[in-house]
């Protein structure tokens, strides 16, 4: 990888990293708005599991991203648990919760975003697949 492609990767994990870690904070402690999110999407007798159980995936996938041989694992973890957020976003929560402005919805995509990218600059090392999304021979 070059040196440039390797600096990009690293700032491409500083920013997930940071926004997943920060949002864990109010997934663990119960915050509101995330009680609220999780029960409108899983009901209240389900927002627990639901809110606990998606943090623990993306702390899951912050700890991969800095494994090098795993940062592929990580950022697809992150890329499709974001999917999952924004999919929540446009049918069931909207762009806005809670009077935001939109802050959850603008972080998910940029986490989606740069765990694209972080999938892509590290394709090689996703096991069966890696030569092909190269585009070498297997």
């Amino acid at each position: 990888m070059s040196s440039k492609l390797t600096i990009i990767s690293w700032i491409c994990r500083v920013i997930v990293a940071i926004i997943l870690l920060q949002t864990l904070f109010f997934k663990f402690t119960g915050a509101e708005e995330s009680k609220y999110i999780f029960s409108t999407l899983m009901g209240a007798e389900n927002e627990a599991i639901g809110r606990i159980g998606s943090g623990v995936v993306e702390l899951v996938a912050v700890i991969l991203l800095f494994i090098p041989s795993l940062t592929w694992l990580g950022a697809l973890l992150a890329l499709g648990t974001m999917s999952g957020a924004i999919f929540s976003h446009l049918t069931k929560l909207g762009v806005v919760v809670k009077d935001d402005g939109g802050v959850l919805f603008i972080l998910a995509n940029v986490v989606l975003i740069t765990s694209a990218i972080l999938l892509y600059i590290n394709r090689a090392n996703v096991p069966i697949l890696g030569n092909i999304l190269q585009g070498k021979n297997a």
